[in-house]
C-alpha cells in the first residue's frame, strides 16, 4: 500500500481539526495559538545506512526534521527527540558524540531541546518532533497557472554521497569527502526561509525527491508542470564528475535527501527572487513553469524534447 493511499483510507477522516491541513501538508498550524509542528521518524536501514558517525548521523536527522519548517518560512524553536537503541548503539562514546553534536546544531540553527522519550530496542530509530511560532505560513496546493518553479541550493550531492558510502561512485578521496559531507549535513537555506512568506505561492523541503516532493505539492489542486532539466542545478564537483563519467544528470537530481526548499512564485515577484540570491549569496533557480490544466507534465532535456522518468523518487509502500 502507498504511503498516500494508507494516509487518505484509515486517517484523514480522524484529522477534523482545521489545523491538521486535512494532512496534505508537511506540518501542524494553530494559527490562533501561532504554532507550526513537524513530526518525522528516522529508521536505521531508511533513512541512514548505518550508526558507525553518531554524530554525523543525529545531524542529518535535526536538519531533516527542522527543514520540515523552514520550507514553511518558519523559525524553529524546540524540537523534541524519541529514540530506540540497545547497549550497542547507546554506548557511552556514541552518546557523548550525539550530545556535542546536538549542542552544535542548536547553536547554529537557535533551536532548543525541549524533552523527548527513550526506549530499549534492537531497531534503531529517532523520531524528531519540531515547533516554531508564527502568524502565517506557506501551504502546499496553492499554486496557480503560470507560476514560475524554483528550488534552492544544489540538488544531487546527498544522492552523491549515498552511493560514496554504498561504494557505487568511484571517485577521489576529496570528492567523497565533498559528498559524504552533504549527505549527512545538508545545507539549509534559513535566509530565504526568512524571506519566503512575501515571495512564495506555496512550498516544501525536498526530502524523498525533486519530482516526487513537486507532484506532492500540486497533487490536490492537479495542476501540471514544465520542468528544464538543463536549469535544475548540481555543484560544480558533480557536473564534473557527470561528464568525466558519462552519467546521466536525470538519475541524480530525481532522488531525495537534498533538503532544500522547492517553491513557487508568481511572475510578478522574479525581480525580488532574483536580488534576494543576489544579496544574500543564496543560489535560487527558476527551473520551470506551473501549466494549466489542459496540458500535461513534462520534464525536457537539453534539447527540449520530453524525458521519460521511471524513478521520480522515494516513496513508502506498506
Amino acid at each position: 500500500m502507498h504511503e498516500f493511499e494508507l494516509i487518505n483510507n484509515y486517517f484523514r477522516k480522524l484529522a477534523k481539526s482545521k489545523y491538521s491541513l486535512n494532512l496534505s501538508d508537511d506540518v501542524f498550524f494553530d494559527k490562533s495559538n501561532r504554532l507550526v509542528l513537524s513530526t518525522d521518524t528516522y529508521v536505521i536501514g531508511k533513512h541512514f545506512i548505518d550508526f558507525k558517525k553518531p554524530d554525523f548521523v543525529i545531524k542529518k536527522i535535526i536538519r531533516a526534521s527542522i527543514s520540515d519548517l523552514l520550507c514553511k518560512g518558519v523559525k524553529p524553536k524546540y524540537y523534541f527527540i524519541s529514540a530506540s537503541g540497545n547497549k550497542q548503539t547507546f554506548n557511552k562514546k556514541n552518546l557523548k558524540k550525539m550530545s556535542k553534536s546536538l549542542n552544535e546544531e542548536q547553536r547554529k540553527y537557535k533551536i532548543i531541546l525541549g524533552g523527548g522519550d527513550t526506549v530499549f530496542s534492537n531497531k534503531l530509530s529517532f523520531t524528531i518532533t519540531s515547533i516554531g511560532f508564527t502568524k502565517e505560513i506557506i501551504f502546499r496546493n496553492k499554486a496557480k497557472v503560470n507560476d514560475d518553479i524554483y528550488v534552492s541550493g544544489n540538488i544531487g550531492d546527498s544522492y552523491s554521497g549515498l552511493l560514496v558510502l554504498r561504494n557505487k561512485l568511484k571517485i577521489s578521496n576529496i570528492q567523497k569527502k565533498y559528498f559524504i559531507n552533504k549527505y549527512y549535513k545538508p545545507d539549509l537555506n534559513v535566509k530565504l526561509s526568512n524571506k519566503l512568506i512575501s515571495l512564495a505561492s506555496s512550498s516544501i523541503d525536498i526530502s524523498d525527491g525533486l519530482f516526487t516532493d513537486l507532484e506532492k505539492l500540486l497533487i490536490n489542486i492537479k495542476l501540471p508542470y514544465k520542468i528544464y532539466l538543463t536549469e535544475i542545478p548540481i555543484s560544480k564537483i558533480l557536473s564534473r564528475i557527470l561528464n568525466k563519467k558519462k552519467l546521466k544528470k536525470l538519475n541524480f537530481v530525481s532522488n531525495g535527501d537534498d533538503y532544500q526548499i522547492l517553491f513557487t512564485a508568481p511572475k510578478k515577484n522574479r525581480l525580488k527572487i532574483k536580488k534576494l540570491s543576489k544579496n544574500n549569496g543564496i543560489r535560487i533557480t527558476r527551473i520551470g513553469k506551473i501549466l494549466n490544466t489542459k496540458q500535461r507534465s513534462v520534464i525536457l532535456d537539453d534539447n527540449l524534447k520530453p524525458i521519460t522518468l521511471k524513478n521520480k523518487g522515494y516513496f513508502h509502500r506498506f
